[in-house]
């Protein structure tokens, strides 16, 4: 009985770690996410500048410098995207390994080696009585079987 509380208590744990590996997970999958929307943000932030500065040609110095900050602003939250993908991949490959808890089925003890076993052979009875005492009338009981 003491094993099968360990085992109630070791498949419990095994539950609570997996939830929790799931929710790094899903927490993971939501920053990669948001990540992401940044990014594409900053991206299509730094293609309208360029744009309205070639559609309104050289205003200034500053523009110029706000352009190029802009890209490497681009650049780090495509950095930062990526690390988070691959945290979201670290934490997607902890979860799957997780198995579930399996029952132990009963097994039997073996027999004990120092009682003797004593085999018992039964013969079946012959198709002529079996006929007989299932009442089929007489030419059931000597008709030989095709």
């Amino acid at each position: 009985m003491l094993q099968a509380e360990r085992d109630v208590v070791v498949a419990e744990r095994d539950t609570v770690v997996a939830e929790r590996d799931i929710a790094v997970a899903q927490a993971a999958n939501a920053q990669a996410m948001l990540s992401d929307s940044e990014a594409l943000i900053a991206s299509l932030e730094l293609a309208i500048e360029k744009l309205k500065r070639e559609l309104r040609g050289l205003r200034s110095e500053r523009t110029a410098l706000l352009i190029d900050q802009m890209e490497l602003q681009l650049e780090e939250l495509v950095m930062a995207a990526t690390e988070d993908e691959v945290a979201v991949q670290a934490a997607a490959a902890k979860t799957s390994s997780v198995r579930s808890f399996t029952r132990k089925r009963p097994v039997r003890k073996p027999w004990p080696e120092d009682i003797e076993r004593e085999r018992v052979v039964i013969d079946p009875p012959s198709p002529v009585h079996a006929a007989a005492d299932r009442g089929f009338p007489s030419w059931a009981k000597t008709s030989p079987r095709r």
